[in-house]
């Protein structure tokens, strides 16, 4: 038997439904997987946290972590606390901090979800965004000074390092080799930000040479959002800077249908620190507590953890729930026009691992 140590960081809001959620179907797993066992560390970081510390996470927190196989984490964010504090102190401590530099966000429309692409047919989109995850414009370079006078000066640095920006790009060409239709897309703003940028171009080039049967073009960020919407088909592999990520992914999971769907995956591809899975949608305190949060973007976000892992027989299995549940309007939650809550969904997705799991495979 396989067993897996896996870090369960709820963080704020609904993450604190979701990661619990997220947790039961990977019990639920194991019972049709007998050969795949799993067990949990319960992290109680974030604003909570914060609240009693002063900080979002403990210094030591990052050695905790990484003794972990994989680390499950719900969001970071709380309204009474400054965002940069929430972010910097948790999230994207842990992801520079175990140098999970290449995050990748899959989108495509599951079944029974609609796009609001009406000209859109599901083959038409079906995406994977790869967004470098430790530098570029979250690199943490900047500063204030004269704070409150006339002469306050605020910067924010863009840090791009050719090692940064190689590793990324040859991570995205592999990953569009791998993919059926072996194209990819680079984004660059090449045009207005005439240094790091160009090098990223320059650097894209000279990567490209290393996979002569990859088809790649490049495409500046504002005509990318252009693109994803009126040539859907047109894309498939993506890869983009932190922030120029980090937005055009949100964007794709809108065009697919619903943030609450959309996983992603902060990876170390060396393997050398844990890697670590979220969905995408934030900590959404408007709707905390009330049962309201889609589980769909943690289940998905688990399915990239257990193809991580290696467990390709149990991701391919959650895949298959994750598109019966969507396809049943009745377990839709509020984000895609349905009344289902989270438990809903939460206990069709056990009853199809387990008690039904014959159907899965039908």
């Amino acid at each position: 038997m396989k067993t897996y140590c896996i870090a369960l960081v709820p963080g704020d809001g609904i993450g604190k439904e979701v990661i619990p959620a997220g947790q039961r179907i990977l019990d639920a797993l194991t019972s049709a997987e007998p050969s795949l066992h799993f067990r949990f560390e319960h992290f109680d970081w974030g604003g909570d946290y914060y609240r009693r510390h002063g900080v979002m996470m403990p210094s030591e927190g990052l050695d905790a972590l990484r003794k972990h196989d994989a680390i499950l984490f719900g969001s970071a964010g709380d309204p009474n606390i400054p965002d940069h504090i929430t972010l910097w102190g948790l999230r994207l401590k842990i992801c520079q901090g175990l140098d999970q530099y290449a995050n990748i966000r899959p989108t495509r429309i599951l079944p029974g979800i609609d796009t609001p692409l009406k000209h859109c047919k599901p083959e038409d989109l079906n995406w994977m965004i790869v967004r470098e995850n430790t530098e570029g414009e979250y690199s943490g370079v900047g500063g204030r000074t004269h704070q409150g006078h006339p002469l306050e000066v605020a910067t924010d640095l863009s840090v791009m390092t050719r090692a940064g920006v190689e590793r990324i790009l040859r991570f995205a060409f592999r990953l569009a080799q791998a993919r059926p239709r072996k194209l990819l897309t680079v984004i660059t703003k090449s045009n207005a930000q005439r240094h790091a940028m160009v090098m990223w171009d320059e650097i894209a080039a000279q990567v490209a040479a290393e996979f002569p049967e990859v088809h790649w073009d490049k495409e500046l960020v504002d005509a990318a959002t252009a693109r994803m919407v009126n040539r859907p088909a047109s894309l498939d592999t993506i890869v983009a800077t932190n922030l120029h990520a980090d937005i055009l992914s949100d964007l794709a999971a809108a065009l697919a249908g619903s943030l609450g769907i959309a996983p992603t995956a902060n990876l170390n591809p060396e393997r050398v620190y844990p890697s670590m899975f979220e969905p995408i949608h934030g900590s959404a305190f408007d709707i905390m507590g009330k049962g309201l949060a889609n589980p769909i973007g943690t289940f998905w976000s688990i399915v990239l953890m257990l193809e991580h892992l290696g467990e390709t027989s149990a991701a391919h299995r959650l895949m298959l729930a994750i598109e019966h549940v969507t396809a049943n309007p009745r377990l839709h939650t509020r984000d895609l026009g349905g009344n289902a809550t989270t438990p809903d969904v939460t206990e069709a997705m056990c009853a199809l691992l387990t008690a039904r799991t014959h159907r899965i495979h039908a």
